[in-house]
């Protein structure tokens, strides 16, 4: 399609830029506006396509791959939470108030949401248990969640004689990390 030498096939590294010059040549050939329009469109297409994502768009069902990553993701942002005492502090705090938990738990709950969303993981219909819950987020949540829980009576962190606050501590480190989950899950690589 190129007057380039050897054709464009012999390039061993073609980028965007070699499409869009194929494209632009093609515009020049064809005759008819609606297919200039077709060409054009591609074009565009073409140019979104090079942009960098800085979030990853989500393409199939949350699998061993993406728990890892959130494993990961919840790992990195949650140390810090189990090992600094102000965890512990706020949890205290927190613990007494019904309100503040459940804030708590929903602005998570709303961040981890507002992450996947910019992924678009809506638009994943295999990743949805019975047809209605997304696999990606119950996966994201039960494993920081579960990573909470599990880091703070590991490492001692929390008193289970008071269910009431180690339940907010572990609720604190599980927002925290939820958010790192996400993030793990849906960056590109």
């Amino acid at each position: 399609m190129t007057d380039r030498e050897g054709g464009a096939d012999d390039d061993p590294d073609p980028d965007i830029d070699d499409v869009l010059d194929d494209l632009e040549e093609l515009e020049e050939l064809v005759d008819r506006p609606e297919e200039r329009e077709r060409v054009r469109e591609a074009m565009r297409t073409a140019r979104r396509a090079n942009r960098p994502r800085v979030v990853g768009r989500i393409r199939d069902a949350f699998d061993l791959r993406d728990a890892g990553e959130a494993v990961v993701g919840a790992f990195l942002f949650g140390i810090p939470m189990v090992v600094e005492g102000g965890t512990q502090e706020i949890g205290v705090a927190i613990a007494d108030s019904t309100a503040a938990v459940a804030l708590t738990a929903a602005f998570g709950f709303l961040v981890v949401l507002g992450i996947l969303h910019a992924a678009r993981f809506e638009e994943v219909e295999a990743d949805l248990i019975a047809g209605v819950v997304p696999r990606r987020l119950v996966g994201i949540l039960g494993i920081s969640g579960g990573m909470a829980v599990g880091l703070m009576t590991l490492w001692r962190r929390v008193d289970w004689s008071q269910p009431d606050v180690a339940a907010a501590q572990c609720l604190v480190t599980a927002v925290v990390m939820a958010v790192g989950a996400s993030l793990g899950d849906v960056l590109p690589e």
